[in-house]
């Protein structure tokens, strides 16, 4: 509840100073609470309900998704160029998913709950940089933004697509790349083709890490564990 409260001021000041039409500051207030409102509820609706140090660094970085919303989605709707700081916030947030894991070992708590946390402020964080991208580069940069949530959805329709995979180092560089490479494209004075470049790369490896994914997980379902 920190959090969210922490988000309604901020994201009340930075609309305000941001955006000075009423229906902007409303969409970007309206997408940052989505944000901040499933990372709260993700923690609220565990039984029994608990939060770990590493859940309150990731709820901090919710906060920043949730301000770089406010940024973003106005900007996609208005076509106006999102300024510097979107970067800023977006670079503080991407930075700070190298701190949830470390303390979630350092403090013992690691948790499937939190894991589940840190991707989906991950994948609100992509999707946020992804509609700021689509007015600097084009709209074919959502679908980096959308890819996940488009897996969640047939997640919903093919259960056996929820099931867990093992970690792999090379998922995790490829989801990394994500916003690294939207943020590259957002930055000043970085050459127009170095822009389109750096997500038009990252966009094909996204979609291979998902595709190898869906087929690890349908040969699991056709091959039972056991065998």
């Amino acid at each position: 509840m920190t959090a969210v409260a922490v988000y309604g001021a901020a994201g009340a000041w930075l609309a305000a100073v941001t955006w000075p039409d009423l229906g902007p500051q409303s969409l970007g207030l309206a997408a940052g609470a989505l944000v901040i409102g499933n990372a709260a509820a993700s923690v609220l609706r565990r039984t029994p309900c608990f939060s770990t140090p590493a859940d309150r660094v990731t709820l901090l970085r919710a906060v920043l998704v949730a301000l770089c919303a406010v940024l973003a989605v106005p900007a996609l709707v208005t076509g106006a160029r999102p300024g510097l700081p979107l970067l800023l916030v977006g670079a503080a947030a991407f930075l700070m998913d190298a701190l949830d894991g470390p303390v979630a070992r350092r403090t013992g708590t690691a948790s499937t709950a939190g894991a589940r946390l840190d991707t989906s402020t991950d994948a609100a964080l992509v999707l946020v940089l992804s509609c700021a991208t689509a007015v600097t580069v084009g709209a074919w940069t959502l679908c980096i933004g959308a890819l996940y949530y488009l897996f969640v959805a047939a997640g919903r329709i093919w259960p056996h697509l929820r099931s867990p995979l093992p970690a792999r180092a090379g998922s995790k560089v490829i989801g990394a790349l994500q916003p690294f490479a939207l943020l590259l494209a957002l930055a000043p004075g970085v050459p127009a083709f170095i822009g389109v470049a750096a997500p038009a790369l990252a966009l094909p490896l996204l979609v291979f890490s998902f595709a190898r994914d869906a087929v690890e997980l349908e040969r699991r379902r056709r091959v039972p564990v056991s065998a």
